[in-house]
């Protein structure tokens, strides 16, 4: 999995919409998100339709439910060549675990199945809005730190963090657990409805293994160099 590649989050309204995004990078293999809003409006298929066009697919569905419900919903999701899925750490080490097995029973012996990234505090989250809303008293890196723990020993192959924690859940897990960042706006953008930010180059710096970007690069004037511009900073 090539991570060396901005993952873009394609935070729009329909397949075509997506379709007509991805084509005007001719010729080069994108790693694209397929969040909540494009899965919901397009269907599952519209995953398919990435994998098919040559792109590599980080299927972010969030999953948190009971376990057995998650069992199932990965089993069905296996199916369709995503290389990355997301499930909520706060769902638990049981619920992840059954995750992991729907994926192995969806693929099968010969399958190949998509790795599982745990989320742990949204990026939108802030320490005040933790406590107030999650009635979490810890520091919010603590609690990321607790959630990458619980998921490392279920067995995913890492979390999605903010690059703040990043170099923390390193050091607390492994070298190879991933460390998938969005919240990344390059220097100067507007940060949104994000409360943790970095631009690219700081979240290599601080130990990001991976990192989402949207709307810096799918609402931007020039996509494509908005894209190759991230890419660089990401990599340098």
């Amino acid at each position: 999995m090539d991570t060396s590649r901005p993952i873009i989050a394609l935070d729009v309204p329909s397949a075509q919409a997506a379709l007509d995004f991805v084509r005007l990078f001719e010729g080069e293999s994108l790693f694209v998100k397929v969040g909540m809003e494009l899965f919901y409006a397009a269907g599952p298929q519209v995953v398919t339709q990435m994998r098919e066009a040559g792109h590599d697919v980080f299927c972010d569905l969030k999953l948190h439910d009971i376990p057995n419900t998650v069992r199932g919903a990965a089993r069905s999701l296996s199916r369709l060549g995503a290389s990355l899925l997301t499930v909520h750490a706060a769902g638990g080490q049981a619920m992840m675990e059954a995750a992991l097995e729907g994926l192995r029973e969806g693929a099968g012996a010969e399958g190949e199945q998509p790795s599982v990234v745990a989320i742990t505090q949204l990026t939108s989250t802030s320490p005040e809005a933790m406590r107030r809303e999650q009635l979490i008293e810890v520091p919010l890196q603590e609690s990321v730190l607790n959630y990458a723990r619980v998921a490392q020993a279920a067995g995913v192959a890492g979390v999605v963090c903010s690059a703040w924690e990043a170099a923390a859940i390193k050091d607390a897990t492994s070298e190879d657990f991933l460390r998938i960042t969005p919240g990344i706006r390059p220097e100067g953008a507007d940060i949104g409805d994000q409360a943790r930010v970095v631009t690219p180059s700081k979240a290599a710096q601080m130990a990001s293994s991976g990192i989402v970007v949207g709307r810096p690069i799918v609402q931007a004037a020039d996509p494509v160099a908005a894209y190759h511009e991230i890419k660089a900073a990401w990599n340098s």
